[in-house]
């Protein structure tokens, strides 16, 4: 019999997507490990993101660092609005309070695993959503005044969304 705060990720996995309340966006599928295991210091998420989700909305955040390690497959590190082409074994370190936004991006064909760990929930984090204005003025956790940061161009959607016409590219 093996103890509670033993399990394998895909008896934690959330049956859906999840999405931000002003969306219908599918974002990525969550099994949250570090919770279910009882860990109340780090939070520990195996992420599945199918072929043209993203992760979340570009957000950074005041208090709260955050590291993510490509398991499987070939996603884009969308950071500051720029593309950075991962592979398995790539990790992406966020420390808290530098104001630099990011994303993940799935553009292949391919699903794509992430295991991202980061600090339990802070009540004095902000987070700031550089692309969703809108949303942010919603959140009373918003980040009123981040670091200033220079932005690329690239907009932190997929090339091609679930529900859009055509298919979705080759792996890259």
């Amino acid at each position: 019999m093996r103890p509670e705060f033993i399990k394998h990720w895909s008896e934690l996995e959330a049956k859906d997507a999840k999405s931000y309340e002003d969306s219908d966006e599918p974002m990525c599928i969550e099994a949250p490990l570090g919770r279910a295991l009882g860990l109340t210091r780090i939070g520990i998420n195996h992420e599945r993101l199918l072929p043209g989700h993203r992760t979340s909305y570009p957000h950074a955040e005041s208090a709260e660092e955050e590291f993510i390690y490509v398991l499987e497959g070939s996603p884009h590190a969308w950071i500051n609005g720029y593309l950075h082409q991962l592979s398995p074994g790539d990790a992406v370190g966020l420390p808290a309070g530098t104001g630099i936004c990011h994303t993940f991006i799935n553009n292949s064909a391919n699903e794509v695993r992430l295991l991202v760990v980061g600090e339990a929930s802070k009540a004095e984090n902000r987070i700031h959503y550089p692309k969703n204005p809108r949303y942010e003025l919603t959140r009373e956790d918003r980040w009123i005044s981040p670091p200033e940061q220079a932005f690329g161009g690239h907009d932190g959607l997929p090339d091609v969304r679930p529900g859009d016409e055509g298919s979705l590219p080759a792996s890259r």
